[in-house]
């Protein structure tokens, strides 16, 4: 199985994170309220539940994948601390200059305060930060191996930003920093008391922490040892690692005592982000199967291309299912006419996935006349072919 076929699993599961996105996205947007009292629009919400914890967990399995690569090329740590930190703030740069298109293209609806809005981006650009300088860590742990020095680290501090969440967004909530410093620990924004639909830092970053760890295992060199290459076996234990965390969480919860002052299970409590650790634990393992022996190991396949390009599509389709070039009206649609609205919006976002790879890989067609324009171009300059 080739380099580009191993990791095709990770692009795969990228664009099941699409996906769901687009759905979720299209109908909460554009439905009426008939249909948001469906149980359809119960699954589709839960769908939309996957796409952030997906885009988080894997730029945590990404972010190991470059760092093993750049530890294989002999970069020293405090390099690869730097090149990853400055590659995060990138991220977290245009998580605020999508903020601020956003708020443009709003006006003169859209309050100032949508600027300081605590997104996915983001919380993807801290992630990644912090992920930089938890790396930079591991070679103080001369007493192992750095590999297992990183994968450690990655398990511990996705268990400390688990278990400080409930405090942090209750009886430990900052009140004292200024309500946009505060949003990015527990996602207040401007509401005094967290938002669920908000990104912070607590516990949004724990699911990087959570696709480092299995990222530093999909990349050890026990999984891709060159004898016996066992990436299979590995996705086949991080699957059962996966269910055991799953159950674990709901058995947790179900415990007749609680830890914490005040316990929210589908917000803010360890169980529930061990119970979605679980099923991203699981979705890594059958994206894996699946694109080895199934449909992608043999033909085109559309969610590979999409997780490609997941930032670009992400960007775009919010202006034409939210922003201001909704192709359709918003809140008045029929389930059929949202769901016509959604198979056009992932057609439209494929063709310029598509159109991204080939223009990044030079292989774009180009009409004939701008072909020749080119052509005569490279004649008239020397050392050109």
């Amino acid at each position: 199985m080739s380099g580009s076929k191993r990791l095709e699993y990770i692009d795969w599961m990228r664009g099941l994170a699409c996906l769901l996105m687009f759905q979720w996205h299209c109908y909460s947007s554009w439905l009426s309220d008939p249909p948001r009292r469906t149980m359809f629009f119960k699954w589709a919400a839960l769908g939309g539940t996957l796409p952030a914890p997906l885009f988080l967990f894997l730029a945590g399995v990404s972010f190991a994948l470059v760092t093993d690569k750049l530890r294989q090329r002999g970069t020293p740590a405090n390099r690869i601390a730097a090149v990853t930190i400055r590659r995060g703030a990138e991220i977290f740069a245009l998580g605020l200059l999508f903020r601020v298109q956003e708020f443009v293209l709003g006006l003169p609806n859209s309050p100032w305060t949508d600027l300081l809005r605590v997104d996915i981006l983001n919380t993807i650009g801290i992630s990644m930060m912090l992920m930089g300088v938890v790396c930079w860590l591991a070679p103080m742990f001369s007493f192992m191996k750095q590999s297992r020095a990183n994968f450690w680290l990655a398990c511990g501090t996705a268990a400390v930003i688990a278990l400080v969440t409930p405090p942090l967004w209750s009886t430990w909530a900052p009140k004292w920093l200024p309500w946009f410093l505060e949003s990015y620990i527990n996602g207040v924004h401007t509401f005094g008391q967290p938002q669920p639909w908000l990104f912070p830092i607590f516990p949004w970053t724990a699911f990087a922490f959570a696709g480092l760890a299995a990222g530093f295992v999909l990349f050890s060199d026990w999984a891709n040892d060159k004898i016996k290459n066992r990436l299979a076996l590995t996705t086949l234990l991080l699957g059962i690692t996966g269910t055991i965390f799953y159950k674990l969480g709901l058995w947790i919860d179900a415990a007749p005592v609680h830890f914490y002052a005040v316990y929210d299970f589908w917000h803010s409590s360890p169980e529930f982000l061990l119970v979605r650790v679980g099923l991203l634990w699981m979705i890594i393992c059958l994206s894996y199967a699946w694109c080895r022996w199934g449909a992608p190991s043999k033909w085109f396949s559309p969610l590979a291309q999409l997780g490609q390009t997941s930032l670009l599509v992400y960007w775009v389709h919010i202006e034409f299912v939210y922003g201001r070039f909704s192709i359709m009206r918003k809140n008045s649609q029929s389930l059929p006419m949202a769901t016509l609205g959604f198979a056009a919006i992932f057609s439209a976002m494929l063709l310029l996935s598509m159109l991204r790879t080939r223009w990044k890989e030079g292989t774009l067609p180009l009409p004939y006349w701008l072909r020749g324009t080119l052509k005569q171009e490279l004649k008239q300059q020397p050392g050109k072919s």
